[in-house]
């Protein structure tokens, strides 16, 4: 980036990166009054009674300050309070970006540290968590201290322990690579500062043995008797060696670990250490050793940089949000040394799992596998949140300093899913719905790897059995790559099936008046699709999901050659659940019946109800969009959807349905109140039912992109089978949510 785009992205209108933006409506003369007087003073009385309850009433449990007086910023050194500033606010944004927490910068005009402490100490009731930063060493240590001693909310100086705690990560898994043990190894610690200092200790925590670490500062090995640039904090890692040099100490050295500065580390002091040496060369923007020398002089280096456009960058924001998201969720007095550990092995463990397709995409679209070139999680992987925030949260309770233990860890990951996606939440519903009763589900595109992947989540959740379609050999291979549990799954090769000629035959009979002959119907059965569906229809599995690589019409097809519409309906039709931050929608149909009869739309309209219903426990109340309320306009279009809700309240009388209605007398209830307030649909409707296909695609996708909301489906109804169909090149995620749907149908066509 340039010094101006910088610039330009640091000003423009609203200037600077963060903002004030409040939680509590205040639109009215009654919001006035709750949100200040009289209405305020209700909770004030309360937590005068008891303290504890402002983290009920107040911000404070989701506010962390982050307070600095500049004195060593990046790698602009003492540049003072003001000019850390955009420093501090950046922070604030990550907090905010990677685990929803709410961030008041503070910069502080002293660079006494008992000032700063005494600062920390007045306004600790305003705060849940202090993150100290860019504060200079030894200073950082003396005022850390004294605040974890003097408060009771967590404090953590993240330039000490953030990356102490992601290199650990990194480290451990080096280790697993290297095929070392943490007792065995010795370790060169290159920079004696906060960073240095830090993972120093944390190091010999995880395993490492005193005697094999060395500290190397800008005066050379911290050893024994050494007076020069000495203080109390180097003193405790003076090494009893004759090294003298960084050159010195890395003779045999299994790791280096370099906090300090740019090009310290020669190809000659590199090729002096031993087999497959861990080289963690962290200074940024330059590292120690540049990547492209260590990697040419050491083809067996295993690697990390601070710097993103290398492998296994050590980013401290892997850390910080989610330890102290972990941190303020069970109001913790501190944040100690089992919560930090909790963090490394959280993402430590976290790196060897499949990384999802986002991620992936995120980062130039090539595999990611734990491995040399992979030792912790990316940065934008959302799953750090997930894993991160629960096991420091475990480690506070279990150590007695947390205030609000969580009852249940599942509950409290799925509270934290509700923070990343509307989506996890809602699916929670149907996953666990699913794993009462899992089914035989068939994936046509078994030798897809994301299929295969996905076949991995869902054995491992319990939410279904996959049956997995294509040549075995393939497939196996897959399975064996993705470290999928073979027991759990069947693979099928339609071409060796026992049953391939029965279903041939069988099909044929079901076709042969439609100008299917036998070696057509042969042909037919070759392709997984219609396999599969066969073998729905002959009981062999329950459920179908196909789509990922293929046309939508040709996944419908053999759906309804073989399984026909369910009894009451004539068309299938494709329904999206849109959700956003106060509501979910239902929309139909989005994907099948391009104009459908006013008693098609009325089918719609009752088969989009039933998935809101049976697969999400949503009560529907149901809208017949058109450009025209109730009569106002009486051509052809608006006639055919005020029939079709005739027909509807006929056939369906239960059904709340109302129309024909314009789409916000649908969605806002201060409309339809003032001017239709005969309607049964009070603005409160959740199943938007379009009058054509183009319609209900042209305003799914507005809403879903514009309304920045989260999109499910689509979902296949009117199926007389538990079939569902794919986008083409969903992820991963996506396709397990469709196998949980097509689980629960299943489940609802055998109690029927």
């Amino acid at each position: 980036m340039t010094r101006e785009e910088a610039l330009a992205y640091h000003s423009g209108k609203r200037k600077g990166k963060l903002s004030v933006v409040p939680t509590k409506p205040c639109l009215t003369q009654r919001d006035l009054s709750m949100a200040y007087t009289p209405g305020v003073a209700e909770p004030c009385r309360e937590i005068a009674k008891n303290p504890e309850l402002v983290y009920e009433y107040t911000n404070k449990g989701n506010l962390v300050g982050v307070i600095s007086n500049g004195t060593a910023v990046l790698g602009l050194g003492n540049i003072g309070p003001l000019a850390g500033k955009p420093v501090m606010e950046g922070k604030g944004v990550l907090f905010k970006r990677f685990a929803d927490i709410d961030v008041f910068d503070i910069e502080v005009a002293s660079e006494d540290p008992d000032e700063v402490i005494r600062f920390c100490q007045l306004i600790e009731p305003t705060l849940g968590g202090i993150n100290l930063e860019d504060i200079k060493a030894p200073e950082c240590f003396y005022i850390e201290e004294t605040l974890k001693k003097t408060l009771s909310i967590p404090v953590f100086h993240d330039d000490q322990h953030g990356t102490a705690i992601i290199s650990g990560a990194a480290f451990l898994n080096a280790l697993e690579i290297a095929g070392k043990r943490i007792d065995e190894v010795k370790v060169v610690f290159c920079g004696a500062g906060a960073a240095g200092i830090a993972c120093a200790k944390l190091y010999l925590a995880l395993g490492v043995k005193k005697e094999n670490l060395i500290l190397v500062d800008t005066k050379g090995v911290v050893y024994k008797g050494r007076t020069e640039g000495m203080n109390p904090y180097k003193e405790e890692f003076a090494a009893d060696t004759d090294a003298r040099t960084l050159a010195d100490a890395l003779r045999g050295a299994d790791a280096f670990i370099g906090v300090s500065g740019p090009n310290l580390v020669t190809p000659e002091m590199l090729l002096s250490m031993a087999e497959n040496p861990i080289v963690f060369a962290m200074a940024n923007p330059d590292p120690e050793i540049p990547y492209e020398v260590a990697v040419a002089t050491r083809p067996d280096v295993i690697m990390a940089t601070g710097r993103s456009d290398y492998p296994n960058q050590v980013n401290n924001v892997l850390g910080f949000p989610f330890i102290f998201r972990g941190a303020l969720d069970v109001a913790a007095r501190e944040i100690n040394e089992e919560m930090k550990m909790a963090a490394v092995q959280a993402l430590a463990n976290l790196a060897k799992e499949d990384v999802p397709d986002s991620v992936i995409r995120a980062y130039g679209g090539k595999p990611i596998k734990f491995g040399r070139e992979y030792l912790i999680p990316k940065p934008f992987d959302y799953r750090v949140l997930l894993w991160e925030a629960p096991a420091v949260a475990e480690a506070a309770i279990r150590t007695g300093v947390a205030r609000k233990p969580f009852s249940s860890k599942e509950d409290y990951v799925r509270e934290l899913e509700s923070r990343l996606s509307r989506t996890r939440q809602v699916m929670h519903f149907v996953f666990d719905r699913a794993k009462q009763d899992p089914k035989r589900i068939v994936f046509a595109e078994g030798e897809h790897p994301k299929i295969v992947r996905a076949a991995k989540v869902l054995v491992e959740e319990g939410i279904c059995r996959p049956v997995l379609l294509g040549k075995k050999e393939n497939v196996e291979q897959l399975l064996a790559e993705y470290e999928v549990p073979r027991e759990k799954v069947e693979v099928v090769d339609p071409a060796t099936h026992p049953r391939f000629e029965e279903y041939v035959k069988k099909f044929h009979q079901m076709r042969w008046r439609r100008g299917v002959a036998e070696d057509d119907a042969r042909k037919l059965m070759k392709d997984p699709v219609y396999f599969g569906n066969m073998m729905v229809h002959e009981g062999e599995a329950d459920g179908l999901i196909s789509g990922l690589t293929m046309h939508y019409p040709d996944t419908i097809r053999p759906a309804l050659q073989i399984h026909h519409t369910q009894p009451g309906v004539t068309r299938v039709a494709g329904v999206y659940l849109l959700l956003f931050e106060d509501r979910m929608v239902f929309i139909a149909d989005t994907t099948v019946n391009q104009d459908p009869t006013a008693e098609e739309l009325a089918e719609i309209a009752f088969m989009a109800a039933r998935v809101a219903r049976n697969y999400f426990g949503v009560e529907p109340r149901v809208a017949m969009l058109s450009y025209s309320n109730f009569g106002s306009n009486t051509d052809e279009r608006s006639l055919k959807v005020r029939k079709a809700v005739e027909i509807a309240r006929q056939r369906w009388p239960e059904l709340a349905i109302d129309g024909e209605m314009q789409a916000d007398v649908a969605v806002e209830p201060q409309v339809a109140r003032e001017i239709y307030p005969f309607s049964t649909i009070q603005g409160d409707a959740n199943v938007l039912v379009c009058p054509d296909l183009e319609a209900a695609n042209i305003a799914y996708k507005l809403l879903w992109r514009l309304g920045k909301g989260e999109a499910i489906g689509p979902i296949l109804t009117g199926v007389n089978a538990a079939v569902h169909v794919l986008q083409r090149g969903v992820e991963v995620g996506d396709i397990v949510n469709m196998a949980a749907m097509c689980v629960l149908k299943a489940q609802r066509l055998q109690d029927h």
